[in-house]
């Protein structure tokens, strides 16, 4: 299945129905009085996380959905029918945002959770309602009101406490294997990861956290270049990241410079991403020696003035990973119990991940404006091209 992570959708909410303008009318009955019933309510449109789904795909081949209309009244004081509403299913972590006002309508992150993107029209009002001491023949209705309209952009953002940084081939579908049960990709050449994938980490029965690799970032990143860029927002929801270093690269790249590339393009991307808890992760320490690795370790901690813990493992060999996945767990569990006794912790955390998806989601539009800038103009430029190569033909009796 295509993984889809961003999907724009219409939703139209039902009118309700109009009033009925009647007059009770039986044999032997005079001036029955008025008996026009209500309409009934329009349909609304729901957004409900299901944990079946994964992507936001179905949403890209159908992006209208319209609930029904609620039916007119009727004689007899009969009301209409109410317009059945729309339950559309999304992934959990799914963000819904108002594309006309660029507001945040909610956020999705339980199963089960359900939100109100469209609300159904009110019903109409039947002549019954005006009837009064002095107007016993009331002739006034009400129609329904109209259903809301929006125009949706829908967010995939996946649900993970821990996730993985780093260039491509850094390792980090190797770690995500070692550690968990997920089996994502592996092979000797760059960019073998196309789409997130996530695997959950069991240090005991009870006790686990779920880890995120997204595609590699490569230098240039920031400003559309490769595929990490498009999935660094996946990251916004988690706990901490690993900073994956691979010192010992196949193309003979330094590794100093590698690891300075990436946290420059994080910074880039999202500041209060490169504020977020994270950890360095040097990879591949068993084709080095111990002397080597030293200078290496060294020489990074050195260039980037790095303040935060070092680990040192194989993922190919399993070797560190262990007590990296032991303290991990420890440093996510003493944050939710901070966070449970202490409201304000609670309260800053939300904050700072809104900051992060707001930064994140302001990249991306400029990114998407940057992009239809350039094919505008190469398709301008194409025309003019052309017009310059056509050839006047001139009809002359």
């Amino acid at each position: 299945m295509k993984f889809v992570d961003e999907a724009s959708i219409y939703v139209e909410a039902g009118n309700g129905g109009d009033g009925c303008l009647s007059f009770r009318r039986e044999k032997f009955v005079e001036r029955g009085g008025p008996d026009g019933g209500d309409g009934g309510n329009g349909g609304s449109v729901y957004l409900i996380a299901d944990n079946d789904l994964n992507t936001l795909v179905d949403y890209r081949y159908q992006p209208k959905y319209r609930a029904e209309r609620g039916e007119n009244g009727r004689g007899r004081n009969c009301s209409g029918k109410k317009g059945s509403d729309i339950v559309l299913k999304v992934p959990v972590g799914t963000t819904i945002i108002d594309e006309d006002t660029r507001e945040v309508i909610g956020d999705l992150t339980s199963v089960g959770d359900k939100l109100l993107v469209a609300k159904g029209g009110h019903h109409g009002l039947g002549n019954t309602h005006f009837k009064s001491s002095t107007n016993r023949a009331p002739r006034r209705t009400t129609k329904g009101t109209p259903g809301e309209k929006r125009n949706l952009r829908l967010e995939l953002k996946v649900i993970a406490d821990v996730g993985l940084l780093g260039m491509p081939n850094a390792g980090k579908s190797t770690f995500i294997r070692s550690v968990s049960h997920a089996k994502p990709k592996v092979a000797d050449y760059p960019f073998t990861t196309l789409v997130p994938n996530l695997g959950v980490v069991k240090i005991e029965q009870h006790r686990g956290f779920v880890i995120a690799d997204i595609p590699g970032l490569i230098e240039g990143a920031s400003e559309g270049a490769g595929l990490g860029i498009r999935f660094l927002k996946h990251l916004a929801r988690c706990r901490i990241l690993l900073h994956l270093v691979d010192i010992a690269p196949m193309d003979g790249s330094d590794p100093v410079q590698v690891a300075s590339a990436i946290i420059q393009e994080l910074e880039k991307f999202s500041p209060a991403l490169a504020a977020r808890e994270r950890w360095l992760v040097l990879n591949k320490v068993d084709v080095v020696s111990a002397e080597d690795l030293a200078v290496i370790k060294q020489n990074i901690v050195d260039a980037l003035g790095w303040q935060g813990p070092v680990y040192t493992v194989s993922a190919l060999a399993r070797k560190g990973t262990e007590q990296l996945c032991q303290d991990i767990m420890n440093y996510i569990e003493a944050k939710a119990e901070e966070e449970a006794s202490n409201p304000d912790a609670a309260a800053e955390e939300a904050d700072f991940k809104a900051q992060m998806e707001a930064e994140a989601r302001e990249q991306m539009r400029i990114l998407v404006e940057q992009r239809r800038a350039r094919k505008q103009a190469a398709k301008q430029q194409d025309d003019d091209d052309n017009d310059d190569d056509d050839v006047e033909v001139l009809y002359v009796p």
